[in-house]
């Protein structure tokens, strides 16, 4: 009897804004790395799940939401976006029961034009009826004929494991790209700033999210707790006050929230310090977004 050869590849998730895309990732990797928030612009960088089986190994990517670019950084972020277009074995590109599907109709065009294999995931059916998933997935097969469309709810876990064999069916044969102990390609101290950030979209409301990048100056690994110190920077002054609040309130509880998931994270104590600065051109710099990870 031969031996089952062997799949592995990459599976870029792509789609526009709150589609749920971050939390269909976390939900086919089983960690939580991407953050997941009502916002949009919540993924701003390209982060890599990986799943390993004893004869495949996915390599998940998430990406940000398409837009049009106001600024360097958002510019950069779609960057991610064409470039995850133009590396991927499989696109799983998603959408929802909600958006207008016709929305950023020159990425749809791309994917007419692609080699890979496209599944197409319509998120969201929970707050659908079955008469509106049906009419989406005719519109959708006219749209991009070539796809595998599966309706799904990333939230409630329903028809992922439709999904994750079709992937693996449509997997190249590869050795592994990673180790198979490997689920990741980023490392702690990314995670502990995209958990701060996280908590910065979910406290505060209009421009502050998108004004915030946080940075991580100390990353102290001990024997008991890891000892963090982070820097958020926003592009005007009256954000800092806002940002830290009342003799400190509101920067005390972005902290406290943030300490407690790094703890379950990281799996062990977290001793973290919040510091704020301003930095009026942080999304323009190129050398900035450099340091910040979006510039390569």
């Amino acid at each position: 009897m031969s031996e089952k050869k062997h799949r592995a590849g990459f599976v870029n998730i792509i789609g526009n804004p709150n589609v749920g895309k971050s939390t269909l990732m976390n939900a086919l990797v089983g960690e939580k790395l991407s953050i997941v928030t009502a916002k949009a612009q919540t993924t701003r960088h390209r982060i890599m799940g990986i799943v390993n089986g004893e004869d495949y190994q996915i390599v998940y990517s998430d990406t940000p939401g398409i837009l049009k670019p106001s600024y360097r950084l958002q510019q950069n972020m779609m960057n991610f976006v064409d470039t995850a277009i133009g590396d991927a074995d499989i696109i799983l590109y998603v959408t929802d029961v909600v958006e207008q599907g016709d929305k950023n109709a020159d990425y749809i065009a791309k994917l007419r034009d692609i080699l890979c294999p496209v599944i197409l995931v319509i998120n969201k059916i929970d707050i659908s009826t079955q008469e509106q998933v049906h009419q989406l997935m005719d519109w959708w097969h006219e749209q991009l004929p070539q796809a595998i469309i599966y309706p799904a709810s990333a939230r409630e876990k329903f028809n992922l494991e439709n999904i994750f064999d079709a992937i693996i069916g449509h997997l190249p044969v590869a050795p592994a790209w990673y180790d198979k102990d490997v689920f990741t390609d980023k490392n702690l101290r990314f995670f502990a700033s995209e958990i701060i950030r996280e908590k910065i979209l979910l406290n505060y409301s209009q421009e502050i999210p998108y004004s915030c990048e946080v940075a991580i100056e100390e990353f102290k690994e001990g024997a008991e707790r890891y000892d963090i110190s982070a820097v958020i920077y926003v592009i005007r002054e009256s954000q800092k006050g806002i940002l830290i609040g009342k003799g400190g309130s509101a920067l005390k509880k972005v902290g406290t929230q943030a300490r407690i998931d790094m703890e379950d994270f990281f799996q062990k104590k977290v001793f973290l310090r919040l510091f704020v600065k301003t930095d009026p051109d942080w999304r323009e710099n190129k050398k900035e977004l450099r340091r910040f990870g979006y510039e390569y």
